[in-house]
């Protein structure tokens, strides 16, 4: 039997309200470990006329009352006590994989927590530097080759390293979803992947050469190609597995407006399945039931899927 863990995300947030409602019918032969507080899991649950289908995994000392639509240093501390109780549950075999509703930033930032994310988190957990993000939903599967950075960053701090990193890792982890011809497309950084150094030199100076030399080595990449039309490509002319996105919302904005309500983010790299909604903690909805779970659905989907297929990052660590 597959077990999974799920974090239920800011307390203040629709995180226990969608983890409830996802897993009214839970994929078949899967064991359901909630990590967050009791009490208020089962009041939600009463609340909303559903059922508490798991086990509850708590923390001691972060039971808490939620107060929803607020940030809080109370809600971040334990939405951040209960992701780490389900990256042990995953690496001390008690759980197969990890689906994390959705956390505040905000709220860690306001618990003296210094993480941009879940990612991060994870990352260091695990005892790992060669990780990435990758959302996925509707056909289309997009990498970010940098995350959290402010745009006018974006040019200084991309790296040969990070675009090296976003084809190996999806080499390893495109058969595990079943394309296993691994055709990447690449992003320009500039519009019109520069259009020959006409918008900016970055593609013609480095990017260019070293897509070149990638191929050289045996990788199925194409570009950089113009992130205008990149992604038609990838979903409407099935011409690629999968997109890797130099910056955040390059990426993220056509994911979104693609498959916003059933999107996944699964973490590659990592010696544990985790997987993730595409979406936030909606505060503004919070404690009114209005919260639709078919992004969280998918991410327990895929996560189930996972369970059955062995880690490639576990087997091969690398550090």
């Amino acid at each position: 039997m597959k077990r999974i863990a799920i974090s239920i995300g800011d307390p203040n947030g629709i995180g226990p309200e969608i983890s409830l409602k996802a897993t009214q019918q839970p994929p078949a032969d899967t064991e359901l470990l909630f990590v967050g507080d009791r009490q208020l899991l089962e009041q939600q649950a009463a609340s909303l006329g559903l059922a508490l289908n798991g086990k509850v995994l708590e923390v001691p000392g972060h039971a808490v009352t939620a107060h929803p639509g607020q940030i809080s240093a109370e809600a971040g501390a334990a939405s951040f006590a209960w992701v780490e109780r389900g990256i042990d549950a995953c690496l001390q075999g008690e759980a197969d994989a990890l689906v994390t509703a959705p956390i505040s930033k905000q709220a860690w930032m306001e618990a003296g927590l210094d993480y941009p994310g879940h990612t991060e988190l994870l990352a260091e957990r695990c005892g790992t530097n060669r990780f990435g993000m990758m959302l996925m939903g509707k056909g289309l599967r997009v990498f970010l080759a940098t995350r959290h950075l402010p745009l006018k960053q974006v040019a200084e701090q991309l790296s040969e390293q990070d675009i090296r990193l976003a084809v190996d890792l999806l080499q390893e982890a495109l058969p595990l979803l079943g394309a296993p011809e691994a055709r990447i497309a690449l992003c320009g950084l500039n519009p019109h992947a520069g259009d020959g150094g006409a918008i900016g030199m970055e593609e013609q100076d480095w990017i260019l050469p070293l897509a070149e030399q990638i191929r050289q080595e045996g990788a199925s990449l194409f570009g950089p190609l113009p992130a205008d039309t990149v992604f038609h490509q990838a979903v409407h002319l099935q011409q690629f597995d999968a997109v890797i996105a130099l910056y955040h919302d390059q990426g993220l904005g056509p994911l979104k407006l693609w498959a916003f309500d059933e999107g996944v983010n699964l973490t590659l790299g990592l010696p544990l399945y985790r997987c993730s909604p595409d979406h936030g903690t909606a505060f503004a909805i919070a404690g009114q039931g209005l919260a639709r779970a078919d992004s969280m659905q998918a991410a327990l989907d895929c996560a189930a899927s996972l369970c059955n297929t062995p880690n490639p990052w576990t087997l091969n660590p690398s550090v």
